[in-house]
This record gives C-alpha cells, sequence and structure tokens, in this order.
C-alpha cells in the first residue's frame, strides 16, 4: 500500500467527470486511496483526486473523533436527498487551508457498490452526508468553488492561486 500523490486545484481532472467503476480493477488502488486520506488527515477521498478517473471514492468519518468507519462506495447514486438544505465550511484536500460555505441537504439515501462488488443502500445525515455529497461531486467534476457565489468564488480563488505563487 501507498500514499498517492493529491491532485490539486486547478487541476483540469478535477473538472472532468468520472467514468463507471471497474471493482476488480480497482482493487489495487482502494488500500492506497484509504492510505492517502489518512496521511493527509481527510475524511473523504476521491478517484480524481488521486488521479483515478472513476466514480469511487472512499471515506471514514469517525477515525479522528471516534470509531474508524473506512467505507469505499463505487458507482454511487443518491436515490434521494432530505429537503432540508444545510450551510457548513468545507475544506478539500485538493484545495488545502480553504474553507468555503457550501449548502447541502443534511440526509441522503445512497446506493453504491462496495469494494467487493455488493451493493449496498443506505441512508446517511450529518457530516457522512456532507461527506458522501462532496465526494460526490469530485465524481461529477466539481469542487467546492463551484457550489458558491461567483463573487466569494474569485475572491477564495485569488487568494489561494496567490498562496501558490
Amino acid at each position: 500500500m501507498a500514499v498517492l500523490p493529491i491532485v490539486q486545484w486547478p487541476d483540469p481532472r478535477l473538472s472532468q467527470k468520472a467514468d463507471p467503476a471497474d471493482v476488480d480493477a480497482l482493487q489495487s488502488v482502494i488500500p492506497d486511496m484509504f492510505d492517502t486520506m489518512y496521511a493527509a488527515q481527510g475524511r473523504g477521498l476521491a478517484g480524481p483526486q488521486v488521479g483515478v478517473m472513476a466514480r469511487v471514492f472512499v471515506m471514514d468519518c469517525g477515525w479522528k473523533e471516534g470509531e474508524p468507519e473506512p467505507r469505499a462506495m463505487l458507482n454511487p447514486v443518491i436515490m434521494a436527498s432530505e429537503k432540508v438544505d444545510v450551510i457548513a465550511e468545507e475544506g478539500c484536500l485538493s484545495i488545502p487551508g480553504v474553507l468555503v460555505p457550501v449548502t447541502r441537504p443534511v440526509a441522503v439515501t445512497v446506493q453504491w457498490t462496495s469494494e467487493t462488488g455488493e451493493i449496498h443502500m443506505d441512508d446517511f445525515d450529518g457530516f457522512e452526508a456532507r461527506c458522501i455529497q462532496h465526494e460526490m461531486d469530485h465524481l461529477a467534476g466539481l469542487v467546492t468553488f463551484d457550489r458558491i457565489d461567483p463573487v466569494l468564488r474569485q475572491e477564495l480563488e485569488d487568494t489561494y492561486l496567490a498562496d501558490l505563487s
């Protein structure tokens, strides 16, 4: 297992839609994605963030405060979402140091395939729901900047890009 380099915005791969995931083809990369996420102190990591242009992400929303709950989701689909939206600041391993206020549904029902090829469906709320939606944005070629007002986006992008220079 290895820690992979994390793709940093504005890399164009972060703006591309990921292809359907093949369970067999991803068996070797999923453990590396977990290693990379944990090493970066993250709670979620999508394939495009490590240059894997497949509909896969890993997450573990519990490891920092309690019990680890590692989960890999391949070809996830949000089947339903709560009508109540919540605004919260989100960070992103591909846009380090930038917190963005993002509005998202407070709960979602998700169907996905596990790394063993089993189909699952479950309900998630709170931070887990937010994490899933954030990672699914990466699979759709979206980053947190795409979820905010254009004026705030420009301000945050300018600051972020200036810090890269």
